[in-house]
């Protein structure tokens, strides 16, 4: 039971980026022991009758993997990329960023099926939601080195060209359809972080929606009774304050993009992490 509670402990401290990645682990050993029922009703079917008999494997279909270098490769690349992202994005925006490009991804799937007439294997993996995150925040910050062992520094953006090129070398394969998935991800995530730095949060119906059915399932605060003690005359206003944090993410954002990371104070790099983790 102790290791059950400490399973517990670390998922309920861990980011979001590392709880969705908990709950990939947990599925990929589930998917292991009952390969064909898991796919069967998770995955995305390449055909479009198929598909609306399951509309949930739009979304379902990113927690299926089959392969473990396909399962270690996705969630290597989103722990890292992820909690990078989380430096610079809000949990909200990385949630709006990585379910979007799932469901960009899968609609992609089933469009390049339909139109070509054919059927294929059903799709699985995180890859287009991995490639929205990884190309969203080279967008951000494409100059921001990462240290890689017997490398040396490497800028954001050539690693994630890397990414990109991958997918782009798999068109020529039989499974084109999964890469065009992946694809579809990366060229979302470049377009919502380009839109999101221009002040338009695409992606804020996505959030509305979520926060309403959340709140659906939240049990009613019951009122009290209890007296008022003390009431501050002075408020604090939430926008206020959310601007005041813009700028100063900004400011530190603009550091970056002229001398690099390095460059920050402990206080700086402290405060972006500090950020990443709301």
């Amino acid at each position: 039971m102790s290791f059950i509670n400490e399973i517990k402990n670390a998922y309920q401290q861990a980011t979001i980026v590392e709880k969705i990645i908990y709950i990939n682990v947990f599925l990929f050993l589930i998917t292991a022991l009952f390969t064909t029922f898991m796919v069967q009703w998770f995955a995305l079917p390449s055909n479009l009758n198929a598909f609306l008999l399951k509309p949930w494997t739009l979304i379902s279909y990113a927690f299926i993997h089959e392969r473990l270098f396909h399962v270690l490769s996705n969630l290597l690349v989103l722990y890292y990329i992820g909690n990078l992202f989380l430096d610079f994005y809000t949990k909200k925006q990385f949630l709006n960023f990585y379910f979007l490009g799932i469901i960009v991804g899968g609609i992609s799937f089933l469009l390049t099926y339909y139109l070509s007439n054919k059927t294929g294997d059903p799709l699985g993996g995180a890859s287009a939601a991995v490639s929205t995150i990884f190309v969203a925040i080279a967008t951000k910050i494409p100059r921001y080195a990462l240290r890689l062992r017997f490398i040396g520094s490497v800028e954001l953006w050539v690693l994630a060209a890397i990414w990109v090129v991958l997918s782009i070398l798999q068109l020529a394969t039989n499974n084109n359809a999964s890469a065009i998935a992946h694809l579809s991800g990366a060229l979302f995530g470049y377009i919502y972080a380009k839109q999101l730095g221009a002040g338009n949060d695409i992606g804020k119906w996505f959030e509305n929606i979520v926060s309403y059915f959340s709140n659906l399932f939240k049990s009613k605060t019951t009122k009290t009774n209890l007296k008022t003690v003390y009431k501050s005359k002075t408020r604090t206003n939430p926008d206020e304050v959310s601007k005041t944090k813009q700028r100063k993410i900004d400011d530190i954002l603009d550091k970056i993009s002229k001398s690099g990371y390095e460059s920050l104070s402990k206080e700086e790099k402290d405060f972006l992490f500090r950020a990443g983790k709301k």
